[in-house]
């Protein structure tokens, strides 16, 4: 008897393990569509170059979901470096901007106000507006809007 409770205790253990490497697989692959999700990793969707909307400097960002089909959803991560900012433009849809760290103004049909982490902005369609990175760390913020098929890509 206690033989078989020790061999019933070995596949069990198997099984643990051997689900837990799977799991562990599935965490860990870039880019990966399993069973009604995708999963991301920043390294995975991140590009380094200038900051958008003909704004100064450096930024990085981070275009999650890019190669899901049907998905009209932009969400990505994006960080000013020290100097950068967002460009000064008209929205086309409803944007939202949440910053995570770092220090910013952001303009807002010509008027400017401070954003530190935890402030959430919502940009109405047909509003103007840019944001700068101030202070001597990055900017890093969240940010979401409906993709429209003819929108050019930011």
């Amino acid at each position: 008897m206690k033989r078989t409770w020790m061999i019933a205790g070995a596949l069990l253990a198997g099984m643990v393990i051997g689900a837990s490497l799977d799991a562990w697989k599935a965490i860990s692959a870039p880019a990966q569509t399993t069973k009604g999700y995708i999963f991301e990793h920043d390294a995975d969707v991140k590009k380094s170059g200038p900051a958008p909307h003909n704004g100064p400097g450096q930024s990085t960002g981070y275009n999650f979901f890019e190669q899901a089909k049907d998905f009209n959803i932009i969400f990505r991560k994006r960080v000013l470096h020290p100097g950068a900012a967002i460009g000064y433009h008209l929205q086309k849809e409803y944007e939202v901007y949440y910053i995570l760290s770092g220090s910013g103004v952001m303009q807002m049909n010509g008027q400017e106000f401070p954003v530190k982490p935890g402030d959430g902005i919502l940009t109405y369609p047909g509003s103007s507006h840019g944001l700068k990175q101030t202070g001597k760390d990055d900017l890093v913020l969240m940010i979401s809007y409906e993709k429209h098929p003819t929108a050019p890509a930011r």
